[in-house]
């Protein structure tokens, strides 16, 4: 039985993809688009590797479906630079010493870009709530609130 077509934009441009509206956004967006920047962690929605922004939202590309996408936005972390420039929050992640090992980042600025578009200028309390749920395994938790801090205040360096 054939699948009907994906249509959804995806960092700016538009796709259409031929395939199981079940599938997971994750596997979409790392195996067929090739955009590996979205990680795999645990697979549940709890780690927040894997989160990208729907419409805006940050959104656990682990747990939804392509179906879910249809007709939306979506930007990934390759999306997320304007016009060959890093986002504000790449800058003040790069800035600040936001990682360590790295494979959290991705999906750490993803959910703070999401916090951001709902909420410019969030204080510490709010910033450290909305990212209770992207863990960091290397304990850079407290230089990943200071970029997020400096991007939303606008005291990082911008792009």
């Amino acid at each position: 039985m054939a699948n009907d077509p994906i249509q959804f934009t995806l960092n700016g441009k538009s796709v259409t993809l031929q395939t199981d509206p079940a599938r997971l956004l994750l596997w979409v967006l790392r195996t067929d688009l090739e955009l590996t920047g979205t990680k795999y962690g645990c697979g549940m929605g709890e780690c927040g590797a894997c989160t990208v922004l729907v419409d805006g939202q940050a959104t656990r590309s682990c747990l939804t479906d392509l179906a879910a996408v249809r007709g939306k936005r979506v930007t990934t972390i390759e999306g997320l630079a304007e016009d060959g420039r890093p986002h504000p929050l790449q800058e003040a992640f790069d800035e600040h010493g936001g990682y360590q090992c790295g494979y959290c980042t991705s999906g750490m600025i993803m959910n703070a870009a999401g916090l951001l578009h709902a909420h410019p200028h969030p204080s510490r309390r709010e910033i450290v709530e909305g990212m209770e749920g992207n863990l960091c395994r290397c304990g850079a938790h407290q230089r990943i609130v200071a970029a997020i801090e400096s991007a939303a205040t606008g005291t990082g360096r911008q792009p």
